[in-house]
């Protein structure tokens, strides 16, 4: 098993389960520290290459991710890969699309819908999740 991230650093979301997930923004630098070895990139054009495993979901800013279905299939192999390995998901400013992409692994970890906002604000950021169609894709995540 590969050395995990540490709950205590910022941007680290620490799920129920004891998963950790980091989140950030593409425009800020690279934080020190181990790499990710997978990352998903939240954006609404191709993002540039890392070093480390990568996938890119097409997720314009302020918006919901283009394709629903391939957006939960892969929060799903985020958090399946949480389990074990350095993940991190980003976007480009770390707070909307990032903040929803954590709020559904939430979810998928066992936190209730209506209160995966409320868990991502506390334990990752106070603003993420910033639209409130991005509230409502949280809410009605685990319906699907």
């Amino acid at each position: 098993m590969s050395e995990k991230w540490n709950a205590g650093d910022p941007a680290v979301l620490a799920l129920p389960s004891g998963r950790l997930v980091r989140g950030r923004g593409l425009r800020e630098p690279l934080p020190t520290g181990p790499e990710p070895e997978f990352g998903v990139y939240l954006l609404g054009r191709t993002p540039p290459p890392v070093g480390w495993e990568s996938r890119w979901l097409r997720w314009p800013d302020f918006r919901l991710p283009a394709d629903r279905e391939a957006a939960r299939a892969l929060l799903e192999e985020v958090w399946n890969r949480a389990a074990g390995e350095r993940v991190e998901v980003a976007c480009g400013g770390g707070m909307g699309r990032t903040g929803t992409a954590l709020a559904c692994l939430a979810v998928l970890d066992g936190v209730p819908a209506a209160d995966a906002v409320a868990f991502v604000r506390r334990g990752y950021h106070p603003r993420a999740v910033e639209t409130p169609w991005q509230r409502r894709y949280v809410r009605n995540f685990a319906r699907r």
